[in-house]
C-alpha cells in the first residue's frame, strides 16, 4: 500500500513540470486572454497572432478607465508622443513577439509597462496551463509579473 502511494505521489509532481513544458512547446499556445493585476490594479490582455507570425498583446479592458473628472484615462505616460492619447483600455503592450522553439518561450522584443510610462526587453513562458510569467528587464534588472488566463 505504501509503494503505491509514493506512486501517486511522485506521478503528480513530476507530472505538473512536463505539463508546463508541454504547454511552452507550442507558439500559438500563447493566444488567448490574461487577467493581469499591476500595483493592485486589474486589466485585461488579449494576446492574439499577426499576419507576419509574431504576437502581440494589447489591453481590452481596464478596472478603472476613467479619470477623476468622468472622462476616459490616456496612456499619457507614452514615450511616444503620438500615442499619448489612446485609451488605457487600448494600450498595446507588445508587438512583435517571436516563438522560440529552442528555449520554448516568447521574446525578442519589448514591453510597454503603461504605468511607469517605460519599455523593457521581454521574455515570457508558461509558469503553468494559467499563467503566464512575464519577465521584463532593463540591463540584466528585471521584474516578473503574472498573467492569469481567463476562462472562456
Amino acid at each position: 500500500m505504501k509503494k503505491i502511494i509514493f506512486t501517486l505521489v511522485c506521478a503528480v509532481l513530476f507530472s505538473v513540470p512536463a505539463f508546463a513544458q508541454d504547454i511552452n512547446s507550442r507558439g500559438d499556445n500563447i493566444i488567448g486572454e490574461y487577467l493581469s493585476i499591476k500595483d493592485g490594479s486589474k486589466s485585461k490582455i488579449r494576446i492574439s497572432k499577426a499576419s507576419n507570425g509574431t504576437y502581440t498583446a494589447q489591453v481590452f479592458w481596464v478596472e478603472n478607465p476613467l479619470d477623476k473628472n468622468g472622462n476616459k484615462r490616456k496612456d499619457v505616460k507614452n514615450p511616444n508622443k503620438s500615442l499619448r492619447n489612446v485609451d488605457v483600455d487600448k494600450i498595446v503592450l507588445i508587438k512583435g513577439l517571436k516563438y522560440d522553439a529552442d528555449d520554448k518561450e516568447w521574446g525578442d522584443t519589448d514591453i510597454y509597462d503603461p504605468t511607469g510610462g517605460k519599455i523593457y526587453s521581454v521574455d515570457i513562458k508558461f509558469k503553468d496551463s494559467k499563467t503566464l510569467e512575464v519577465y521584463g528587464n532593463i540591463w540584466g534588472i528585471g521584474k516578473t509579473v503574472y498573467w492569469t488566463k481567463i476562462e472562456e
